[in-house]
């Protein structure tokens, strides 16, 4: 049952790559623009200068793709985490307060209270 779990999560992880969305976008377009290429017109090759530019732009996308999705195969990436799973927290210091500049945290008076500035430390720019 555990090693399912741990199957699923790392479908889930590979599912949300960057590098599956990137890679499986440039195969496809690559293998379209290299297909418009095969069936230039003499005068759309006229306009490239005699360049087949759709072939090798296509196929040069086909292979950014390829490897895109080869460095994903080669590198997979870690299983998700465990829901409730408490090892991704923000880290606390050594007297197990939570940090001064977590977000919504900052410098605090002696009774526990903010400090107001009554609006006059404003940036006027």
């Amino acid at each position: 049952m555990a090693n399912e779990t741990e199957t699923g999560r790392r479908r889930a992880a590979r599912l949300f790559d960057v590098r599956l969305v990137i890679g499986g976008l440039f195969v496809i377009y690559g293998v379209i623009v290299t297909g418009i290429g095969l069936f230039d017109s003499p005068a759309e090759l006229a306009k490239a200068q005699g360049v087949h530019i759709n072939i090798w732009m296509g196929l040069a996308m086909l292979v950014f793709g390829l490897l895109m999705l080869l460095w994903l195969r080669l590198s997979p990436p870690e299983a998700l985490p465990e829901p409730g799973d408490e090892t991704d927290t923000v880290p606390s210091d050594a007297e197990g307060e939570r940090p001064s500049d977590a977000v919504g945290e900052g410098p605090s008076d002696a009774d526990g209270e903010r400090p107001s500035d009554g609006g006059e430390n404003l940036d006027r720019r």
